[in-house]
């Protein structure tokens, strides 16, 4: 050993390597973390593809939010079969929600982009959002809105697709989605709206409960005339 490289080991301090260690440490178990979230997440996608989920994370953050807020909080859920939820309100909410839901694997990747041109333009601010993707972010991730949560989404949208398939899909979607303040699901809305069971439900009154969902605690049926019109007619277009 030089004399030059003698010094410099009896000058090294080993405290001076210990924010490297800490940060390769906290690099590791955050992907380990991570990994463990996604992991149960997937588990989870695989138990309700069998067993109908009791309560989802917007379930949950709209109780926690009327708590904290001190208001009334009234939950109306009922799981229902998707042979019991009228065909009218199916195609009616696939007409405004999802267009290419039988054709895509998950993403639709052409209304992502047509998303993203309106509102580089200036227009309304719209998503691009399918089916899938706003199940999976219903079950697991409440209505929040993040990179990481996107993230996480994009992770495990394919998993639900593959697991689940397009039926399953449909059938959790329209059971647990926010419909109203404490309305979750077909039945519930059917109900708290037309006083009938989902199975009844006209073209007229799905396209209206069709067209309140991108807004469900801001739309009113009476007032959705335009929407509802439109949704009819790419109701028509598609053959329903």
């Amino acid at each position: 050993m030089t004399a030059t490289a003698y010094f410099r080991f009896q000058n090294f301090h080993w405290k001076d390597l210990r924010p490297k260690f800490f940060l390769l440490a906290l690099v590791r178990w955050t992907a380990i973390a991570v990994g463990a979230l996604w992991l149960v997440a997937v588990l989870l996608l695989v138990a309700v593809r069998w067993i109908d989920p009791p309560t989802t994370a917007v379930h949950l953050q709209r109780h926690l939010q009327a708590w904290m807020h001190g208001t009334p909080y009234h939950k109306r859920y009922k799981f229902i079969q998707l042979s019991q939820i009228s065909p009218n309100l199916q195609h009616a909410v696939i007409a405004a929600e999802d267009t290419r839901f039988y054709q895509h694997h998950g993403f639709d990747w052409n209304a992502i982009q047509l998303a993203a041109e309106n509102n580089m333009e200036g227009g309304r601010i719209r998503g691009g959002s399918t089916l899938t993707q706003q199940l999976v972010k219903n079950l697991f991730f409440g209505t929040g809105r993040s990179i990481l949560r996107k993230g996480a989404e994009f992770c495990l949208v394919p998993v639900a697709e593959l697991v689940l398939g397009k039926r399953r899909i449909l059938e959790l979607y329209l059971n647990v989605v926010e419909w109203g303040p404490g309305v979750y699901g077909a039945d519930a809305a059917s109900r708290f709206y037309y006083r009938t069971g989902a199975g009844n439900i006209s073209r007229e009154q799905a396209s209206r409960l069709a067209a309140i969902l991108p807004a469900p605690l801001k739309r009113r049926l009476e007032r959705m005339n335009r929407y509802s019109a439109i949704i009819l007619e790419r109701m028509r277009q598609m053959g329903w």
